[in-house]
């Protein structure tokens, strides 16, 4: 006998939970469907686990700088073991936590599922049908179609390998690749990134992204752009990687290559066909409040939703967004205008709004302000290896359009510009309140 649901939800990741958190506060009847870990990428194989390793990296960058303190050290070394084991028994507890969780709101099913029809999915030969159902089974790592990719690995092998690499290199230079080769490189790994595209982390201002690679290099980390990667192979216990780089072939060694392409959404084994659900391999066909154009019945959130970022923040607020349609008809559609985003490099590139680029193909009228603050007394006193700004304003209104940082604890301040944005706080009126001095909080009137 089939079992009936009001909503099944692919993924018990933060999206899934999103979904649930609304749907059971309805008392809607929910069954979970999830292949691996409750809780999903980011708390299990990602920002979470992620964050422990790059605490690791600030720690090792203020003993670096020490010695402008007039602090007297020895030569720092990281036991590269005993921090992913201190990283594995941080997030230990989380995917039993969040089992508890979604015990509590539904019924569990464990494996993979796919559609057998509109309204129905199955899942290790049980069948269940929903009046909804939810897509949100995440991203996983893009494949990359070059002869020899099965030798690469990636962030969930980083994460997991407690053996301390000697020399790594990273194809593509995304978030991924940027965030690793620093925790890498300050570990005293060999690190060297190949990005196919002119620009480092290309969706990102490029003043941002020139200011973290310059940091990047002083650090040690080989960065190439314009790169066709041609072949990966294995030599004895190493890995060689084939690839053009200015006119050059040239052929280079590593104990691990790792992808840093990407992600993609995981989508590609759910049989969307047998659904009705419009698609192009990669990308489901939504509308303006995340239902699916083709099949009313099912609704898309999360990381495997391509008309959005990535992030976990996001995920969680899709999920809720999709509970809400869900639950009170279709009347909620998602605002994605102030999205605050960390790339946690040491230190971190923090980026909100637009850019200049976008601002100069959109022909607003704007006023830009620039700073190298690496010369302030603030930036002196705590020894920042690399402090810039970029902030964009509206010319007319005076509303901030954008803000991009790297260090000067960006990762926090971004959200003042963000709150601003939000709630329609001007430049001036931003300028002209009262912080606490001296901070770094306190120099953001200094950017606008």
């Amino acid at each position: 006998m089939t079992k009936k649901y009001d909503i099944i939800i692919l993924g018990g990741g933060n999206a899934g939970f999103g979904v649930s958190s609304v749907a059971n506060e309805a008392n809607k009847t929910i069954a979970f469907i999830e292949e691996r870990d409750f809780g999903g990428t980011c708390p299990n194989r990602g920002c979470t686990p992620k964050k422990v390793l790059v605490a690791a990296a600030h720690s090792l960058h203020e003993i670096e700088m020490a010695g402008v303190h007039e602090i007297e050290v020895g030569k720092a070394k990281l036991n590269w073991t005993k921090l992913i084991q201190r990283e594995k028994g941080m997030i230990s507890f989380i995917p039993d936590a969040m089992t508890g969780v979604a015990e509590k709101r539904g019924d569990i099913y464990r494996g993979s599922a796919k559609f057998v029809g509109p309204n129905s999915v199955e899942v290790n030969g049980e069948v269940l049908e929903a009046d909804n159902i939810v897509i949100a089974t995440g991203s996983k790592t893009r494949p990359l179609a070059i002869p020899g990719a099965e030798l690469l690995i990636t962030s969930d092998e980083v994460l997991s390998d407690e053996e301390q690499p000697t020399e790594v290199i990273f194809i593509g230079g995304g978030v991924i690749a940027m965030e690793f080769s620093h925790v890498y490189a300050r570990a005293g790994t060999k690190v060297t990134i190949l990005e196919v595209m002119p620009q480092l982390l290309p969706r990102i201002e490029s003043g941002a992204v020139a200011a973290i690679r310059t940091e990047s290099e002083r650090i040690g980390i080989t960065l190439k752009t314009s790169v066709t990667v041609k072949e990966i192979q294995r030599s004895g216990d190493r890995l060689s990687v084939t690839y053009e780089h200015e006119g050059k072939e040239i052929t280079s060694m590593a104990d691990k290559i790792i992808n840093g392409a990407g992600r993609v959404a995981n989508v590609d084994t759910l049989n969307l066909d047998a659904a009705n659900v419009a698609h192009d391999r990669i990308a489901i066909k939504t509308d303006e409040f995340l239902r699916s154009t083709s099949n009313p019945s099912v609704w898309v959130c999360g990381d495997c939703l391509v008309t959005s970022p990535q992030l976990s923040p996001i995920a969680t607020y899709e999920g809720k967004v999709v509970g809400n349609n869900i639950v009170n008809g279709a009347t909620q559609k998602p605002d994605y205008e102030v999205i605050p985003t960390c790339v946690y490099t040491v230190p971190a590139l923090s980026s909100l709004g637009i850019t200049e680029k976008e601002a100069t193909a959109q022909n607003l009228d704007v006023k830009i302000s620039t700073s190298d603050m690496t010369g302030w007394f603030s930036s002196k006193s705590y020894a920042e290896t690399v402090a810039w700004a970029k902030v964009i304003v509206d010319a007319k209104s005076d509303k901030i359009l954008g803000a991009h940082m790297v260090g000067h604890k960006g990762e926090e301040l971004i959200h003042l510009f963000a709150l601003a944005m939000r709630h329609g706080i001007t430049a001036t009126e931003l300028k002209e309140d009262m912080f606490a001095y001296p901070t770094f909080s306190s120099d953001v009137k200094n950017l606008l």
